[in-house]
């Protein structure tokens, strides 16, 4: 089934989703960075059909997630290795298991993140880059930034607290710039006092 894009939106959240926001394309790159890059290996880890399996490469490799290369001149075959961008997605994937482990485990952890050379086990976390302070709700802000079309700034003329208590979203709906109505909760969003 076909989506609308979201390319257009400024929302980075659903630009990210755009390239990469169905199940396939993420379990696709989860085994990449588990190591496996010719297409039948894909195929045979996730059991995915051929036809699909040929949409999503194609789509992660034309949104510069992976490259492709030929590894066998005849027959000309092709296997997929990721892209910095493709590696720069790993904090996303870890976070999705940290939440997965925590939230959906019902039966216990299955799988677990360790270090790769003390084999201690690793919690995931969100940081600021710049201080090491570790990030969780209402302690970010979304401002508009240099690149902000005139609706977006307009709604983040003030920063918006990101998880505020009582808050259920941003900006009455214009982090995604297709023009829709936030819920009534989301008029009230907690914001930053200047």
């Amino acid at each position: 089934m076909q989506h609308a894009s979201f390319a257009a939106m400024q929302c980075p959240i659903a630009r990210s989703l755009d390239q990469t926001g169905d199940w396939w394309s993420m379990l696709i790159l989860r085994n990449a960075f588990l190591g496996a890059r010719r297409f039948h290996d894909f195929e045979e880890l996730l059991g995915i059909a051929p036809n699909t399996l040929t949409r999503r490469l194609t789509a992660l490799t034309e949104h510069g997630l992976l490259r492709r290369y030929a590894y066998t001149e005849r027959p000309r075959r092709y296997a997929y290795a990721l892209t910095e961008k493709g590696q720069d997605f790993l904090p996303v994937l870890l976070s999705l298991a940290a939440w997965g482990n925590r939230w959906l485990a019902e039966e216990g952890v299955a799988i677990e993140c360790v270090c790769a050379t003390t084999g201690a086990p690793v919690e995931p976390a969100l940081v600021d880059r710049r201080t090491g302070r570790a990030l969780g709700p209402g302690m970010v802000a979304l401002r508009a930034g240099p690149a902000a079309r005139r609706r977006l700034r307009k709604g983040l003329e003030a920063p918006v607290i990101l998880g505020a208590e009582g808050v259920l979203g941003g900006a009455e709906g214009v982090l995604g710039g297709a023009e829709v109505a936030a819920p009534r909760a989301v008029r009230g969003a907690a914001r930053v006092r200047a």
